[in-house]
């Protein structure tokens, strides 16, 4: 079968070449890899991309990608970022009732707050986070049981460009609540964004808090024109079973074995043991599954 438009080569194999087709395949890739292997591949995975002028957005807990983007978003403690979900509705990068859901996710509100504190922001009573916990609210009370100085410094700043291509630098960040938060709020930002590849590095560490879960399906949805690939070197179960393709690299015989049996792969010779260099491209049907082995790109 001939690859799509936004189908990118990603291994060789004794076939011929091995293409990653979004369209064809689905529109998550997982990939999964020990040490470096994994930001190593999705450094090359986005690099194609901009070849064929998707935007790039990368979140990164390593803090170590490289790429060309149009805007760097440094995420440390202590730091202001604008990264504000109220904020954002108001300057229409996300709805209002999105960034009341965000802030209810955050910090444990009941539908009636929820709803309150949606009226309040309509009616131009609440303009930011830091606002709604000052507002001598019911809802200001609950989310002062887990809002922190590491909160309010967060919500501080400007607004980042959010438009173009985007890293989300996360590297700094120790408080893995900062992580929750910025992961969620971006996520609602980049959630409809079209002609773009969606970068999760390390996806295990990004949906480890609740916060993180729920940003996942905003970036795993499939729709038209996007694609997102989550690389991780732990094999969590949230992330083997999202629907789609699946890249093994080089890990441990044991995580190895559990990625095959996570995708349906039986014992014998369609399982190889993946080494330092090569992969093993599993793609499932609803009637059959396929492994590809070789030396995976770049």
């Amino acid at each position: 079968m001939r690859p799509s438009p936004i189908a990118v080569r990603i291994m060789e194999h004794e076939g011929g070449d091995m293409f990653y087709d979004p369209i064809v395949q689905g529109r998550t890739l997982k990939v999964f890899g020990m040490d470096d292997y994994p930001r190593h591949f999705l450094e090359y995975i986005a690099g194609e991309y901009e070849k064929i002028g998707y935007d790039r957005v990368v979140f990164d807990t390593t803090g170590q990608f490289e790429g060309d983007f149009d805007t760097v978003i440094e995420i440390k403690d202590g730091q202001p970022t604008g990264i504000d979900p109220i904020k954002l509705a108001l300057q229409g990068l996300i709805d209002p009732y999105s960034a009341v859901t965000i802030v209810e996710a955050l910090y444990g509100l009941d539908r009636a707050l929820r709803d309150k504190l949606y009226a309040d922001i309509l009616l131009g009573k609440v303009k930011s986070v830091p606002d709604a916990v000052k507002a001598n609210q019911k809802y200001s009370e609950v989310i002062l049981e887990s809002y922190t100085t590491l909160d309010e410094a967060f919500y501080s700043g400007d607004t980042p460009k959010l438009e173009g291509s985007v890293l989300v630098n996360l590297g700094d960040t120790h408080s893995i609540t900062l992580v929750g938060i910025a992961f969620l709020t971006l996520s609602a930002v980049f959630e409809k964004r079209r002609k773009a590849m969606v970068g999760l590095l390390d996806g295990a560490v990004l949906g480890y808090t609740s916060a993180g879960s729920a940003a996942i399906p905003l970036l795993t949805r499939p729709l038209r024109k996007r694609l997102t690939v989550v690389a991780s070197e732990y094999a969590l179960d949230a992330l083997l079973n999202l629907a789609g393709p699946t890249l093994l690299l080089y890990h441990e015989p044991d995580v190895q074995a559990l990625i095959y049996e996570s995708n349906g792969v039986p014992p014998g010779s369609m399982r190889k043991l993946v080494k330092k260099g090569l992969g093993a491209f599993i793609v499932r049907s609803p009637e059959t599954i396929d492994v590809f082995h070789g030396r995976v790109l770049p």
